[in-house]
């Protein structure tokens, strides 16, 4: 059974730097896509990155594009997310996600997934 297990959130302040980690186990995942998504207090799940496991591509959410970047360690079956330049609008409940097959930035693409890690950014 898969299972996606997050971690690395917490408290920062605004402009301040967090790296959030999404281990993976259950399966071999060479060719799915593992996904970060967010949800903040009073709004619905959105998109915030997503990395083919075969090839490396990765897209982003124009909100944080050039601020996040999401990495992935194979070897580890882990998928990284880099968050720079934090903003108080960036906090949320940061969930990893993982695709079969397909790259997306939808939520219904997505078969599995964390239970989610606490980012709060404070002005």
């Amino acid at each position: 059974q898969v299972q996606l297990v997050e971690s690395g959130g917490g408290l920062v302040q605004a402009g301040g730097s967090l790296r959030l980690s999404c281990a993976a186990s259950g399966r071999t995942f060479s060719s799915d896509a593992m996904g970060w998504f967010r949800l903040a207090l009073g709004k619905e799940r959105e998109f915030v990155a997503t990395i083919s496991w075969l090839g490396g591509s990765t897209y982003y959410a124009d909100s944080v594009k050039v601020r996040f970047t999401i990495s992935g360690d194979y070897a580890k079956n882990t998928v990284y997310l880099q968050k720079n330049s934090l903003r108080p609008k960036d906090t949320a409940v940061y969930y990893c996600a993982l695709s079969s097959g397909v790259i997306g930035r939808k939520v219904v693409e997505y078969n599995y997934w964390g239970h989610g890690t606490q980012v709060t950014v404070s002005s």
